[in-house]
């Protein structure tokens, strides 16, 4: 819609029938004179409107707000109320360009995250930088980011360092670091230095393109009270306009009475009854909770994910990545048989060698680290016969000596006797040649934001918290322990994970729902399968994120609990739109139809209440103070 060009209309077709209301008001001029100067208003400020109806018509849609303005005013003329009649016309367009503006605010925060979309890429070729569209660049394929530009697509810096700005994905001010290694991802700022970036996703799979067609696609999921009102509306609509032709009617039929006022007040019934406030208000009040969610960095996928956070009875967590930051470090190296701390972690970090699990990745980082003090490093070229041994650790034949790395199940499987330390954290048990060497501790931080998660949640109704995770019993219940959670289960598969949320499922009170929050490929079944799955969307793997109904962009657990709030909020707004409107719409309908009401008040009671609705759903518009 051309907004300027509506404006003028509207100033146009306002001054006309200005004109026209001092010539009928102050002069004697014959009834033409006034019919003239109201029908050219009325075609000026209504036309499209009439013209929305005759099409609507001709595609079977009748019982729309069009017709009902349609019917109503060219009805006014027919019974000589041409001021009415145009004045109608006149401020329904006045409430519809309100309303109009009050929907672009509450959008403004949506497409804002649109702009996150990168115009170009600077592509590396042939020694040169060419500007392409993002979409016809390639996996593998080198770009340069200059200083002030968007990231075009995810990948990894191979060159240069910088400070980027996250915000639009993460909600979060603060800048972070990007350095030779790092992985960057699309729609966010560099602010400071060149970067030479590896793309390692094709434009579609990037993290701005997901992002994108979530939002987008939000709208789409209608929440309960979406639905009501569209099945209300449905309903609704037909049994008011045959009311209005029963009250036009009937009583001139039955009683005798005047065919002009009863057609008059069946005509002010039309326009009274328009359901504009509830169709408009309500589906744009969760639109705007959903903006507000987003301007946070929760990308809620719909409105009915955004209504169900109101019932949440059970929140469910995975431990590493959700509550736990997911960086795994070596927290002690403890020997056994004669052998020492470097032996030790030497065989742990060759046994390793060709896995890409955190907790490998860890020893091995902690054998880098020792080997820039001792100048030594990992030799696979004295590897062989690497085998991965599904849920107990890994076998590798070392300068002929075969190592074991894995849980105690493994040590026991080889019938090697171990002695298990008394501590917390994820236990690697090494055997060289059938003899125990000893044991390394992995310990994994728990989140800062973790504690505040589950007392905020707590705080709000939650009846109960539960972790799942596939870490060992031991250390999922220290950490359970430590974060005040009601249920701890550990060494889950992931088939286990879905038997025990399947469990837990059944123990929900009646209406309650379960949300479970994760971020690792394994969760991607149990976030499917949960009322409410969220991922974790920045260290989160893509099937989590697909999988979810909710992304979490900083991964910070406690943002659940700002879901929760902002869902009671938009529930709070939201009925007090249908209450209202309702109310209202019932009042005057009832006046109308006792003659008491004129076109005037049904103007008000249509347009009117639509707009003061629409103003009530603004209220959930986040502002830069939120």
């Amino acid at each position: 819609m051309n907004h300027s060009w509506e404006i003028k209309r509207l100033i146009i077709g306002a001054g006309i029938f200005a004109a026209g209301m001092v010539i009928d008001r102050f002069f004697a001029m014959p009834w033409y004179v006034p019919f003239g100067i109201f029908i050219a208003a009325y075609l000026i400020l209504g036309g499209n409107i009439v013209l929305r109806a005759i099409k609507n018509l001709a595609h079977g849609q009748i019982f729309d707000e069009n017709f009902l303005m349609t019917v109503a005013t060219i009805g006014a003329f027919a019974l000589g109320e041409y001021p009415e009649a145009a004045g109608v016309m006149l401020f329904y367009q006045i409430g519809e360009l309100f309303q109009e503006a009050a929907v672009r605010k509450s959008k403004k925060s949506i497409t804002t995250l649109m702009d996150i979309r990168p115009d170009f890429a600077n592509l590396v070729k042939d020694g040169s930088i060419e500007k392409v569209a993002p979409d016809t660049v390639c996996k593998g394929d080198v770009i340069i980011v200059k200083p002030g530009e968007k990231i075009p697509l995810d990948g990894i810096v191979i060159e240069g360092w910088s400070m980027i700005d996250t915000s639009a994905l993460t909600g979060e001010s603060v800048l972070r670091k990007a350095e030779i290694s790092d992985e960057v991802l699309s729609g966010c700022v560099n602010q400071s230095g060149k970067l030479t970036i590896e793309v390692t996703k094709i434009f579609g799979e990037s993290t701005v393109s997901k992002i994108i067609n979530l939002v987008e696609n939000a709208a789409g999921k209608k929440a309960k009270p979406e639905n009501f009102i569209t099945t209300f509306a449905h309903y609704y609509t037909p049994v008011v306009v045959f009311l209005a032709v029963l009250l036009a009617v009937l009583p001139p039929l039955l009683f005798g009475a005047a065919y002009r006022d009863w057609i008059s007040r069946g005509l002010i019934f039309l326009v009274i009854s328009c359901p504009c406030a509830l169709v408009l208000s309500i589906p744009m009040g969760f639109f705007a909770g959903i903006g507000r969610a987003a301007k946070k960095g929760i990308l809620v996928k719909g409105g009915n994910y955004l209504e169900a956070f109101n019932h949440i009875d059970i929140a469910v967590f995975d431990k590493t990545g959700t509550l736990t930051k997911g960086e795994f470090k070596v927290a002690a190296i403890l020997p056994a048989n004669g052998f020492s701390d470097d032996a030790l972690l030497e065989l742990a970090a060759h046994a390793e060698a060709f896995s890409n699990h955190p907790i490998a990745l860890s020893v091995m980082q902690e054998y880098s680290n020792s080997c820039m003090r001792f100048g030594k490093e990992i030799n696979r070229n004295c590897l062989s016969d690497y085998t991965e041994l599904s849920g107990y650790g890994v076998s590798v034949v070392m300068n002929g000596s075969i190592i074991l790395a894995g849980n105690q199940k493994l040590m026991a499987e080889k019938g090697i006797a171990v002695e298990e330390p008394q501590v917390t954290g994820t236990k690697v048990f090494v055997a060289a040649d059938g003899v125990f060497a000893g044991c390394i501790v992995i310990s994994d931080e728990i989140k800062p934001d973790s504690r505040r998660a589950l007392s905020a949640l707590k705080s709000r109704g939650v009846r109960k918290t539960v972790m799942l995770t596939g870490d060992i019993r031991q250390i999922a219940e220290a950490i359970g322990g430590e974060l005040g959670i009601d249920e701890v289960y550990g060494g889950l598969l992931p088939h286990e994970k879905v038997e025990k949320l399947e469990t837990l499922n059944n123990q929900k009170r009646a209406k309650g729902k379960l949300v479970f929050a994760g971020d690792g490929i394994n969760d991607a079944p149990v976030l499917a399968m949960a009322d409410i799955g969220v991922a974790m969307g920045g260290l989160g793997s893509d099937a989590a994120i697909e999988a979810a109904d909710v992304v979490l962009m900083t991964d910070e657990p406690s943002k659940l609990a700002e879901v929760i709030d902002i869902a009671r909020f938009t529930k709070q707004i939201v009925w007090q739109n249908i209450f209202f409107a309702l109310g209202i719409k019932a009042t005057f309908l009832l006046l109308g139809a006792m003659g008491i009401a004129s076109m005037w008040e049904a103007v008000f009671a249509d347009v009117g209440v639509s707009l003061l609705a629409v103003l009530n759903a603004m209220r959930l518009v986040p502002r830069k103070s939120v």
